[in-house]
């Protein structure tokens, strides 16, 4: 390999890390702005949807955001509207209830959603790795799920019902990444990101403002304190924009993307160490086991070639 070529591949994995710290990070930055999820939703699709127009029209090959709306007007609207844009507001409202980690580990499922939405929708085969990393998730939902009703029967809290709604959350963005992938070869990443945001705003600020009475006024986010302004700004800056960026990049540019979409799985980690270590949020078992249980799955499907070749050698010399 080139040194050109490894220092591109090194640099693209951290990019890629840095856009996995983004999107880790968001749950705390939802925390840290003292506003409810569904208010902070209008907040961030605002901020976000307007950087991310910015950069459509600085950028050349992105710049005509008309024509993409005028041939394919009704999948973009509808993809935008009801699929992650809808996901990400049932992430912010699941943060209403549920803790930073409980959240952070449930919607780290998305990517092994991914697999069996393909299978449903284009027919895609499910290898034996990834059956074994869908057992992962399937156990990290068990316990989670057994960490809310412990939770709510104790009567601690509601987290329950933050854990349904970062399942919704991880199911309408896993069949969201399966039913725009045709769009994105066409039009690009950015463009379509760009539309999910900024169609995502024009829905979720009169929809909020109907049925929770908040009517976000721009003007007021000088208003706040310090940490809460400057989080809300984060969220649509950075974790909405650069982030999104610096993941798309990276992936675009490490040579095994499968492997490099592997670096999502530590989201929970670093949400983990968030939490505890900022946040001072408490950390359960059933949360840890969790964690263990999809993380750990998906370290077997990644050395699972290695782990069969292994066996079946084992195997032929006792025959």
């Amino acid at each position: 390999m080139k040194k050109d070529n490894k220092t591109l591949i090194i640099l693209a994995y951290f990019s890629a890390l840095l856009g996995v710290c983004g999107h880790a990070s968001s749950e705390f930055f939802v925390k840290l702005s003292g506003i409810s999820g569904v208010e902070v939703s209008v907040w961030r699709f605002g901020l976000g949807g307007f950087a991310l127009l910015i950069l459509c029209l600085i950028n050349p090959s992105s710049r005509n955001l008309i024509t993409p709306l005028k041939k394919d007007p009704y999948p973009i609207v509808i993809l935008s509207v009801f699929g992650m844009a809808f996901g990400q507001f049932l992430f912010h409202w699941a943060l209403d209830f549920a803790s930073v980690v409980q959240v952070a580990t449930m919607v780290t499922i998305m990517p092994i959603g991914v697999v069996f939405v393909a299978r449903i929708i284009e027919g895609t085969k499910i290898t034996p790795p990834k059956i074994i990393s869908g057992i992962g998730a399937f156990l990290g939902c068990v316990f989670l799920l057994t960490d809310g009703y412990i939770e709510q029967l104790s009567g601690a809290g509601d987290s329950i019902l933050g854990i349904y709604l970062s399942i919704g959350c991880a199911l309408v963005g896993a069949i969201y990444l399966v039913m725009v992938k045709p769009y994105v070869q066409v039009y690009g990443p950015i463009r379509m990101t760009t539309y999910t945001f900024v169609l995502g705003f024009i829905a979720l600020y009169p929809s909020i403002g109907i049925i929770w009475n908040i009517w976000v006024n721009p003007f007021d986010l000088f208003d706040r304190t310090q940490v809460e302004y400057m989080s809300i700004i984060t969220l649509g800056i950075w974790n909405t924009c650069i982030a999104f960026i610096l993941w798309l990049w990276g992936l675009s540019k490490i040579p095994d993307v499968a492997r490099g979409n592997y670096l999502f799985f530590l989201k929970p980690v670093i949400a983990l160490g968030l939490a505890f270590f900022i946040l001072e949020d408490e950390i359960t078992l059933n949360q840890l086991i969790a964690i263990f249980a999809i993380t750990g799955f998906v370290i077997l499907e990644i050395f699972y070639s290695p782990i069969s070749n292994f066996f079946k050698f084992k195997r032929n010399q006792s025959i």
